[in-house]
């Protein structure tokens, strides 16, 4: 009666294989172990003592997954649970909880930006020239906080592309203004309904009045944070830094 490991393979009414491994380290009659849970005559072939236990188990799987394929059975992609947890404390904490949102947020962001071959910079750029119209590269620089090597390289980046076009100050042509082609308001416009959709996505679990709660919240942190300080010099019309170069 003594079995510890037992393997086989047994079939369902459709036909379909599956693997029967079992282990005890108790005297076990297999046979009417696993008929009583299938209610049925189970075969059950391979039994081995405890010395050939390991062998027995990846026969059984090997035999299990042999059979399932040649009878175009796709095995379930099973992953082990996850052993990763945050700390319940860190919840009640606001700055660690938008700085793990924030994470999530930018890396949905970064994948859609560059799906088209852009960065955060570009998607600034673009969305500062729609809001205030035509800018001249030092305004652009100065509004966004930016170096002004990094905004040619950016400017030049969308222009080649056809989003931007730089124009001749007509009043002193020894300044180049920047300004939105009609093809980058349309283009902006798709890019923004495709980040729109990873809101949807990372704030599936709020209602529509509770997202804008929440925008407006957001809004009021960010005026705060982005508040001149004072003495500091800031480009005209307040606009805040944008964020960093890195994508």
């Amino acid at each position: 009666m003594e079995q510890p490991i037992v393997n086989g393979v047994a079939c369902e009414a459709s036909g379909a294989a599956f693997a029967v491994i079992g282990i005890s380290n108790m005297p076990t009659d297999w046979a009417k172990v696993f008929g009583s849970l299938a209610n049925a005559d189970l075969t059950l072939g391979g039994a081995e003592g405890r010395a050939g236990g390991e062998q027995a188990l990846l026969r059984a799987v090997a035999e299990a997954a042999a059979t399932g394929a040649a009878g175009g059975d796709t095995p379930a992609d099973v992953s082990p649970p996850s052993l990763s947890m945050t700390p319940p404390s860190v919840l009640d904490l606001n700055a660690y909880l938008m700085y793990a949102l924030g994470k999530v947020a930018r890396r949905r962001l970064t994948e859609r930006l560059e799906a088209r071959g852009l960065r955060l910079w570009h998607l600034t750029v673009m969305a500062l020239l729609a809001d205030l119209g035509p800018q001249m590269k030092t305004a652009l620089a100065s509004r966004l906080d930016m170096n002004a090597s990094d905004l040619v390289k950016i400017v030049n980046d969308l222009a080649r592309i056809g989003q931007v076009h730089c124009v001749r100050d007509r009043t002193d042509r020894r300044r180049v203004v920047v300004q939105l082609t009609p093809e980058g308001r349309t283009y902006l416009a798709g890019l923004s309904a495709e980040i729109a959709s990873a809101d949807d996505e990372i704030l599936a679990p709020l209602d529509a009045a509770e997202r804008e709660q929440l925008a407006s919240l957001l809004r009021r942190v960010h005026g705060h944070l982005e508040r001149p300080r004072a003495g500091a010099a800031r480009g005209r019309g307040g606009v805040p830094p944008a964020p960093g170069t890195g994508s």
